[in-house]
């Protein structure tokens, strides 16, 4: 008669393929999860640390946050610079992969590797020419301005994802809507965009989390720090001398992930038929 421990040893060699896999992806979420967990506990902790621990659960560090009018200045700009990119570059990624999409173009498939290769370019390589542009045209400073830089720069992958979903939506749709005396516009606007509100949303909340993170364009182009968007002004919890206000950074740490998972929460189901959609593609 075998032992409990030989039975669980038999068991685990015999389905080795698929016990091993999910211990990895178990292993792997521990790993995302501990940050977020720290962060979720300490910004309840006044005497918050970098060890993980239970609190005296307090709202101070909320109340700290929360009490400064900047913080919520900074917290509008990223919403506005997030939501203004994202609509941006869906509405241009509409306009330009409508004809790599539906029309016989001489240079297509240069056009769609010139986009590929642009959107793999790293930040560093065009910062220095584009702020040395900003500069000489007096728009250095410009919430503006850089939201169009965001646009611009989330335009080539965003029509690459767009043009891809164009393809998996039947042309038979929109000749039916011309047949009716539609034009082109109009049955973009609707036959295509009802159809492929999944994909919209996809791109649309990829490039609003790309956005809202991002720290890097706002510091280089941004001076006045009034006019920093949330992503850049969480560095003000780093003080001087390795000091770190951590129950504050964690405060506004939860604050700031928020609309990013509320929007993901909302829009879940779009995202999924979105990349069933983008999977879906013709050719």
């Amino acid at each position: 008669m075998s032992s409990p421990v030989s039975k669980l040893g038999n068991y685990i060699y015999h389905n080795r393929q698929k016990i091993i896999p999910s211990i990895i992806l178990i292993l792997i979420a521990i790993t995302f999860l501990l940050p977020f967990l720290w962060m979720a506990l300490t910004a309840f902790d006044k005497n918050a640390s970098t060890i993980l621990k239970m609190p005296n659960l307090t709202l101070d560090n909320f109340e700290a946050v929360l009490g400064k009018r900047d913080n919520y200045r900074s917290i509008l700009i990223g919403l506005v610079m997030a939501f203004a990119t994202g609509i941006g570059i869906v509405v241009i990624a509409i306009l330009a992969a409508y004809p790599l999409s539906r029309y016989q173009l001489k240079n297509k498939r240069k056009i769609l590797y010139s986009l590929l290769l642009i959107s793999g370019l790293p930040a560093m390589a065009v910062t220095i020419p584009l702020y040395q542009m900003f500069f000489y045209l007096r728009i250095i400073d410009s919430i503006f301005f850089t939201i169009v830089l965001m646009i611009a720069g989330g335009i080539p992958y965003g029509v690459w994802l767009m043009k891809n979903f164009i393809d998996a939506v039947p042309v038979e749709l929109e000749e039916s809507a011309w047949v009716d005396g539609a034009t082109r516009l109009q049955g973009i606007r609707r036959i295509l965009f009802p159809v492929m509100l999944p994909g919209i949303f996809t791109i649309f909340i990829f490039n609003f989390a790309g956005t809202w993170g991002n720290f890097f364009t706002p510091f280089i182009f941004l001076n006045s720090s009034e006019k920093f968007p949330i992503a850049v002004t969480i560095y003000q919890f780093f003080g001087n001398y390795g000091m770190v206000e951590y129950g504050q950074l964690a405060a506004f740490s939860l604050l700031y992930t928020a609309p990013s998972i509320i929007l993901y929460f909302i829009a879940q189901k779009y995202l999924s038929d979105g990349f069933r959609m983008g999977g879906a593609t013709k050719g």
